[in-house]
């Protein structure tokens, strides 16, 4: 085991494992200081609910690690222990918000499939592919919706006449513009994305031979942001917003895909100001929109993070990561 040398005056070696045990409990006081009166304000909000819905809420969030614990497993073909694949799945939403938008998840489960195994390549193969179904099913789901309730959103206010499709294709154009240079004018960079891509689609296609495995990862990746919109939608009823429940789902998804890219802890900023957006676009007004924001924020990454930052703690110390 590495260790690390101190200062004089305090205890010679302290292992460096035992370091990262602590590092996500600090991470967790450093957040939760900066983000104080979002937490006053997020349970002053809830304290007025209607507790059986807020119940409802907590219920759904705790299904979300359910189906990441599918979704993970679908996308490899060796077997992972089931209740550690769950408590890692618990413990890298708590990573996701202490880190960079999708890193902190993405490390976790990483690291969790090395130790299980699976070799670097075909862990890193899986992690591309659970992201890619996750998000070919969350669009996918968005845009049924919106094909089923098309006046769910007025965008008119908020957004001039005509200007999502031009936005949208100068961005995907830019995207695709920059990738396209770099793998042309980088040899490594363009040798390394075909073996990890030759890889990736390997991993796909023994994945989908076992239909056990698809069915995980597709339902998992269907399951996942359901759940997470069924939350904010039980949260709207606890505090009695006037939307229904399926213009709210729509708003939840509407607002993700488009923080889906924003690099910012779990998306904390960018996705409260996002979704209360979208709700306003739903109907919702302003102030009740925020309030039920806030309510379910707390619910989904304030509650849980302590005791996701404390298993995250813990599975260090087990080397189950």
């Amino acid at each position: 085991m590495t260790d690390v040398q101190l200062p004089q005056g305090l205890p010679r070696r302290v292992p460096v494992r035992q370091v990262l045990c602590l590092l996500p409990l600090a991470l967790v006081l450093l957040v939760a200081v900066r983000h104080r009166s979002v937490l006053e304000e997020g349970f002053g909000q809830l304290r007025g609910a209607e507790w059986p819905w807020l119940v409802a809420a907590v219920a759904a969030t705790c299904l979300t690690w359910v189906a990441a614990a599918f979704t993970r497993q679908g996308a490899v073909v060796e077997r992972l222990p089931a209740r550690r694949l769950l408590a890692t799945q618990f413990a890298a939403g708590a990573a996701n918000h202490l880190l960079p938008s999708g890193l902190g998840a993405g490390a976790v489960n990483l690291r969790f499939m090395t130790v299980c195994g699976v070799p670097l390549a075909r862990s890193s193969a899986a992690l591309a592919l659970y992201l890619l179904a996750e998000s070919i099913t969350r669009v996918g789901l968005l845009l049924a919706l919106l094909i089923t309730f098309p006046g769910a959103l007025h965008l008119g206010p908020l957004v001039p006449s005509g200007a999502v499709g031009p936005l949208a294709l100068t961005a995907g154009a830019g995207l695709c513009a920059a990738v396209g240079a770099s793998l042309l004018l980088v040899r490594r960079l363009r040798t390394a994305v075909w073996s990890f891509l030759r890889t990736a689609l390997g991993e796909a296609r023994s994945v989908h031979t076992r239909p056990a495995r698809a069915l995980a990862l597709w339902g998992g990746s269907l399951a996942f942001p359901a759940l997470q919109a069924a939350g904010l939608a039980a949260v709207g009823r606890a505090l009695g917003l006037p939307v229904p429940p399926a213009h709210i789902v729509v708003a939840y998804l509407a607002a993700t895909v488009a923080v889906a890219l924003v690099p910012v802890p779990g998306g904390i900023g960018s996705v409260e100001a996002a979704l209360i957006v979208t709700l306003v676009a739903a109907g919702a007004p302003v102030a009740l929109a925020t309030a039920v924001v806030l309510g379910y924020r707390i619910i989904t990454v304030w509650l849980p993070l302590l005791p996701g930052a404390l298993t995250l703690g813990a599975l260090l110390r087990l080397k189950v990561i």
